[in-house]
């Protein structure tokens, strides 16, 4: 299956490592004009330099509500329109509940779930009027099991889900998709401080019996974004390997 992106106009959060610098290439690959947020100015700079497709490079603090706002109307100036939004933006800060301070808490929901919402809402309204647009979020295996260690990121990952069902209802009458991937281990630079010992228990528990990579993932959310899902709306789509809850 040969998707093209020719013209189109994707917005990627977090894009400058990890699941969303590798989405962030995948649609540039595709020939869509990709605009790559993240905070992280040096990494944007070495994604732009990597990259062989259309990539505009952009500094942005997802929590942050007006930046968000003049970031976005910089991109319609530009280029007028903005086909899809991949919102891939995430951190963890783990720790047992007893420990787990109200800012540990806090940032991750602002980082993880917040910024979804406030991505979102902005979008709608453009995507609303031209009664187009696809909006994918990023969840995680963990929104959905849970995990010892993680209760901020896991909620802030079931919001996803609640969230991505929510706009899906909302916003289909306008002909806007909203779907989000559910991805299970995957390596990126969040697990590489993980010890050999963890990863290999881990694996002891994926049907395909190897963990994911980021590219694992490009495939699924172009997918999502093509015509190809066009009857799809509101669903997550687990991408685990097949693991054993």
């Amino acid at each position: 299956m040969n998707i093209n992106f020719q013209n189109k106009v994707v917005w990627v959060t977090g894009a400058s490592r990890g699941i969303g610098r590798a989405i962030a290439l995948a649609f540039a690959e595709s020939g869509a004009i990709v605009i790559a947020s993240a905070r992280s100015e040096e990494n944007l700079k070495k994604l732009s330099e990597i990259a062989s497709g259309n990539i505009h490079t952009m500094a942005l603090d997802v929590t942050n509500e007006a930046a968000i706002t003049e970031k976005l109307a910089c991109i319609i100036a530009q280029f007028k329109k903005v086909d899809i939004l991949v919102n891939a933006a995430g951190i963890t800060r783990d720790k047992l509940i007893m420990r787990m301070s109200n800012d540990d808490w806090d940032s991750v929901l602002e980082t993880n779930l917040k910024s979804a919402f406030l991505l979102s809402r902005e979008l709608s309204r453009p995507m609303m009027k031209a009664r187009s647009g696809t909006i994918i979020l990023i969840s995680s295996v963990i929104g959905i099991t849970g995990n010892a260690g993680q209760a901020n990121y896991a909620a802030s990952k079931a919001g996803i889900i609640a969230l991505t069902k929510s706009l899906a209802k909302e916003l289909a009458p306008r002909n806007i998709r909203v779907n989000c991937i559910a991805p299970g281990f995957i390596e990126t630079d969040m697990t590489a401080g993980l010890s050999e010992e963890i990863k290999e228990k881990i694996v002891s528990g994926i049907a395909l019996n190897r963990t994911g990579t980021a590219d694992d993932l490009t495939g699924a959310v172009r997918f999502l974004a093509s015509d190809y899902a066009g009857y799809i709306t509101g669903q997550t789509l687990i991408i685990d390997g097949g693991m054993v809850y």
